[in-house]
């Protein structure tokens, strides 16, 4: 059964950022759309990610995300779909 959600993603070491592009992009399959949102002085970068697939899938794709140097993510995702 498919979730629909999304990732709320924090990359606070900008040298992940090629990393969790390639990773988004191998699951690309899940991705319903993203924004992006480059805080320049800060030195962060903050996505969003709407997804929807298995939960199996979707934990795959965090956990990649989440092994990344610097990187946070969190999901929220519905119950049921």
């Amino acid at each position: 059964m498919n979730r629909i959600g999304v990732l709320a993603i924090v990359v606070e070491d900008l040298d992940s950022a090629m990393s969790l592009n390639e990773i988004l992009h191998d699951y690309r399959h899940l991705v319903i759309g993203r924004m992006g949102l480059p805080l320049k002085e800060r030195g962060i970068s903050l996505l969003s990610v709407l997804i929807e697939g298995t939960t199996d899938d979707i934990g795959g794709l965090t956990g990649k995300i989440g092994a990344l140097k610097g990187v946070t993510v969190k999901s929220a995702l519905t119950k049921q779909h």
